[in-house]
């Protein structure tokens, strides 16, 4: 049986999502506290790979079980009193047999975050930037990201996908109280393309490049033509949306009292 479970993570520990040879991984971490309570080896495939020390504030991933969980909000509590603090699982609901919190997914959200003074509390969740960032400038080259498909030149090189063509429907920045983010939203990201674009658009801010080189750099297609790519400490995978219902917000959920403390 198919299940889908919606989590988040703090990054700072881990080699990304992805299980790695030699690095702790989110997806690993994950997949012991499931063996250990379903007393046997089981995999679990989440919406995205996250880099390394990027956040998630939501999840998604599924994994498939011989029986049915017989109590899930049980086998929440017991799941988070397994894992370490760093991850929390808020949901889990029985899907049909072929979703695939991966392919199913139609957007992916992402958000970056940036503050421009010294602060004790930020700076391991946000990027500190310097002050005076032409923003208005920053959302101009922004709104420009709609109009293109090939992302090439925000791609991190050498990678395996078959496309680097990504449908974005949203690009903006907004200042929400002492910090600058950055969100957007697309059917698909490439690898590094979210850190590549912020980087380069922290470049028309500072009046680096301009909004017209800003559009020929996505043009050339060229990853040495963008901007450096940005921390992943101040990343976050905000939100991910499915063609069908997924999650319902009446559903049973673990709060954060009920999540036992390690």
């Amino acid at each position: 049986m198919r299940y889908f479970m919606r989590l988040s993570y703090y990054g700072g520990n881990y080699c990304g999502w992805q299980i790695q040879p030699h690095d702790p991984s989110v997806q690993e971490t994950l997949e012991k506290a499931l063996a250990t309570l379903l007393r046997t080896p089981t995999g679990i495939t989440g919406a995205g790979r996250t880099d390394t020390a990027v956040n998630a504030r939501t999840m998604v991933a599924h994994f498939d079980t011989q029986q049915p969980i017989a109590h899930v909000p049980t086998f929440i509590r017991s799941i988070n009193g397994i894992l370490p603090r760093d991850i929390a699982v808020y949901q889990i609901v029985p899907v049909h047999d072929t979703a695939h919190a991966r392919f199913d997914a139609s957007s992916r959200t992402y958000k970056y975050f940036t503050h421009d003074h010294k602060s004790p509390f930020l700076h391991r969740l946000s990027w500190q930037c310097r002050p005076g960032l032409d923003y208005a400038l920053m959302n101009e080259a922004a709104a420009h990201l709609l109009q293109y498909t090939d992302f090439t030149s925000f791609s991190k090189l050498h990678t395996d996908v078959k496309t680097n063509n990504c449908r974005v429907t949203h690009a903006a920045w907004q200042q929400q109280g002492e910090q600058w983010v950055f969100t957007i939203t697309a059917d698909r990201f490439l690898r590094n393309m979210v850190r590549a674009v912020v980087g380069t658009l922290i470049d028309v801010g500072t009046h680096k490049i301009t909004v017209q080189q800003f559009c020929e750099i996505i043009e050339k297609k060229d990853r040495c033509s963008a901007g450096t790519s940005m921390p992943g400490h101040a990343l976050y995978l905000w939100d991910i949306t499915y063609p069908y219902p997924t999650f319902d917000d009446n559903q049973q959920t673990i709060s954060q009292n009920q999540t036992n403390e390690r």
